[in-house]
């Protein structure tokens, strides 16, 4: 396989042994922002990857699983995986490898049957030894293997996040809305603060048909003591509560500001939030649920 010189996409191949927590892994690339695909059959790599390039512009980042599960074309990309992996903008790989006697009791206790158990390798642990012989070749030309033997699924993510992020707190995507009460809470939020106790722009004329998102209203909604006020104390309480959420393992975080139509006070204080929260690293959006209602 030839990957485009110069693409500035990133590929990652998950592989590894049967029960090492690849689905695990998958799913934490996925929290992180990678576009995943798991049990990709090898000989559709290709054709995939170039459907990637063609949407470069919408997906930069793509993790893909292939594993033993393909059985009968396991083969076609591992063997000539040295010069797979050196081709001009190419995959990088990550192994899972994990002790074979845990392999063996973690398929024990989940009763499943392992993917390369046939009449030939009749037992879990024949079947454990038949994958590391057929692996061991892309175990070592893996550029990172992460021993999963005595890693719980939380220490397992992290070392994924540090991998490939680099700052676990870039792991959580916090997203801050605006939004009107008389239209109703937001479903998803998982925070909420309202801005209502603040002067209100829709009772100026000038400003009534403005949103957050103009000057003169977040000028207006700015300039109160109460509002200078609130701003430290709404700052220093997301700057506590973000470090709490992302050690729990939360991926997700939606931080709702509203006031009563969603238009001047909650738009300003979301736009504000979102800043401060970006600057300290974190990802984030700002999204306006009400801006556009009974717009004139």
């Amino acid at each position: 396989m030839i990957i485009q010189k110069g693409c500035c996409m990133e590929f990652v191949i998950i592989t590894g042994m049967s029960g090492s927590g690849k689905s695990r892994a998958i799913a934490a690339m996925e929290d992180i922002g990678y576009y995943c695909v798991d049990n990709l059959p090898p000989r559709m790599v290709k054709s995939f990857t170039d459907l990637c390039l063609q949407a470069a512009d919408k997906v930069d980042k793509v993790a893909i699983v292939i594993d033993a599960r393909s059985r009968e074309i396991f083969g076609d990309i591992f063997e000539g995986i040295e010069e797979f992996l050196e081709a001009p903008g190419g995959f990088q790989l990550m192994f899972l490898d994990c002790d074979d006697a845990v392999l063996v009791q973690r398929y024990k206790e989940t009763r499943r049957k392992h993917p390369l158990m046939n009449d030939k390798n009749t037992s879990i642990e024949a079947a454990v030894a038949e994958e590391r012989r057929l692996l061991s070749k892309v175990r070592d030309n893996a550029n990172y293997v992460i021993d999963t033997t005595y890693l719980s699924v939380r220490q397992l993510r992290d070392k994924i996040i540090a991998t490939f992020l680099g700052d676990k707190k870039r792991s959580m995507l916090v997203n801050c809305m605006s939004f009107g009460f008389k239209y109703g809470l937001p479903k998803e939020s998982d925070l909420v603060f309202d801005v209502r106790c603040l002067p209100n722009p829709f009772y100026v004329p000038e400003l009534k048909a403005h949103t957050g998102l103009d000057a003169p209203v977040r000028d207006f909604v700015l300039k109160w003591e109460q509002a200078q006020e609130l701003i430290p104390r709404l700052f220093s309480l997301v700057d506590y509560l973000l470090p709490l959420y992302n050690d729990e393992g939360k991926t997700q975080l939606t931080i709702a500001i509203g006031c009563t139509g969603g238009k001047h006070r909650s738009v300003t204080f979301a736009q504000l939030l979102g800043d401060h929260i970006k600057e300290q690293g974190v990802r984030c959006t700002v999204t306006h649920r009400d801006i556009e209602k009974n717009k004139d």
